[in-house]
């Protein structure tokens, strides 16, 4: 038998950096994302021999151990070494040897959740394979306790939820607390956020950790125009939701392009000059507005391309010699099933 899980990737659209402690545990943050048809795939297949094998099949990564209640966090594959300690700790030691396989649609440090999707996809296919009984909220939180607590690694919290749930999702972060608000917006709205909406990718990835921790330093220390920023960009979120609950389209380039001017003042390195050329010659061509995904510094961009300006945007984002990718929204958050082994 194997074992399988995927998870969605998100494209983060409003008040990106409010879900990162301690801002959230202080103030209170407020996210607006949506769920794509990129995704985190994960596979456990049982072994005869007593051997526990983890590979990256998009980054041709493997290591192979004996048989063990816990594996070495040693700056490899550590993501999914680190799911599987947390089960074997809290569930269930492997009794047999097994392989765990994943695959990503997106590299790392591209902005659009691709650690932390990955982390759900591995707990899902674990969840399937020792049938654990683990509801949305209950795997978002486990994902993200092993990967902020466990691995030590520096982020927010949106990513796990997204993943989980999927769909198009307004989130409130507050403390320990997570409340997701699935919004229903009209398919024909969504349709034309979609057919609106260029994802770009820069071609370059980027280590969202200094980023982060910047953000939470400035917090720390009370840096009065970081977190006005997060403030703005907390009420980002809520101005993005009632303009898609309400079809009011034609504001979503505008409160894109607010949000882009925020995100700078949360910390240094969110943006840099290539991003900022990219950025003034997508809305010269005739965007309204865009976005940096995730924490900055790099990866995916998207922007809002109102009309049929898109294939002139397109035209232009092509002459930067990064890659336009192709999506659409996704209704569905971590799947899970199980099939019979190749023969």
């Amino acid at each position: 038998m194997i074992y399988r899980s995927k998870a969605p990737l998100r494209i983060g659209l409003a008040g990106g950096g409010t879900d990162v402690s301690p801002y959230s545990d202080q103030f209170g943050g407020a996210i607006l994302n949506a769920t794509i048809s990129l995704s985190a795939y994960a596979a456990i297949q049982p072994l005869s021999e007593k051997k526990i094998i983890v590979e990256a099949l998009d980054r041709d990564e493997q290591q192979i151990f004996d048989l063990a209640n816990e594996l070495p966090i040693d700056g490899t594959l550590d993501l999914l070494k680190g799911v599987y300690n947390r089960i074997s700790k809290d569930h269930a030691p492997a009794l047999q040897g097994f392989r765990l396989s994943t695959f990503v649609d997106a590299p790392a440090g591209s902005g659009l959740g691709t650690s932390s999707t990955l982390v759900v996809a591995v707990l899902g296919a674990f969840k399937e394979m020792l049938k654990l009984q683990l509801d949305e909220y209950k795997i978002a939180q486990y994902a993200y306790d092993i990967e902020r607590h466990d691995l030590q690694l520096a982020g927010g919290k949106q990513d796990q939820y997204a993943a989980t749930f999927g769909g198009v999702n307004f989130m409130e972060f507050s403390g320990e607390k997570v409340i997701v608000n699935p919004l229903r917006i009209k398919p024909q709205y969504l349709h034309e956020l979609e057919n609106n909406l260029v994802l770009y990718f820069t071609s370059t990835s980027r280590e969202s950790a200094a980023i982060i921790k910047e953000q939470v330093k400035n917090v720390n220390e009370k840096n009065e125009k970081s977190i006005e920023a997060m403030h703005q960009l907390k009420e980002q979120a809520k101005m993005m939701k009632e303009a898609l609950l309400q079809g009011q389209l034609h504001e979503i380039g505008l409160i894109l392009d607010y949000g882009f001017e925020q995100k700078r003042n949360m910390a240094a390195n969110i943006s840099n000059s290539n991003i900022e050329e990219v950025y003034a010659a997508a809305k010269a061509a005739g965007a309204t507005g865009g976005k940096i995904s995730g924490a900055g510094g790099g990866g995916f961009m998207i922007f809002y391309c109102p009309g049929n300006t898109r294939h002139a945007v397109i035209k232009t984002l092509n002459t930067f010699g990064g890659t336009v990718r192709d999506y659409s929204f996704t209704k569905y958050g971590l799947t899970t099933w199980n099939a019979p082994s190749a023969p």
